[in-house]
């Protein structure tokens, strides 16, 4: 059976966000998308590959943890008590 394409519209309601972030993700995240005409298409069994593949991962979710901010918090706190 022959998959149908699907719009921005389309795709933004199959995966539950707006418009702009399907925009945003085919220039920055690498959304699999077939432009026709001035038109953008998807299929849906692509663009839930690339979600499965971790497509849609949010970039603070990509970046390695770095110190927590109650760490500087106390470093400061005891600095200041230090100098007095």
């Amino acid at each position: 059976m022959n998959e149908h394409w699907v719009s921005v519209e389309q795709v933004a309601e199959h995966l539950g966000v707006v418009r702009d972030s399907i925009y945003r993700w085919i220039d920055a995240k690498g959304l699999p998308a077939h432009k026709i005409g001035r038109l953008w298409k998807f299929k849906l069994s692509e663009v839930d590959d690339w979600v499965r593949g971790g497509g849609a991962q949010d970039d603070n979710e990509k970046r390695p943890a770095t110190k927590p901010k109650g760490a500087v918090r106390k470093t400061r706190k005891a600095a200041a008590k230090r100098a007095a």
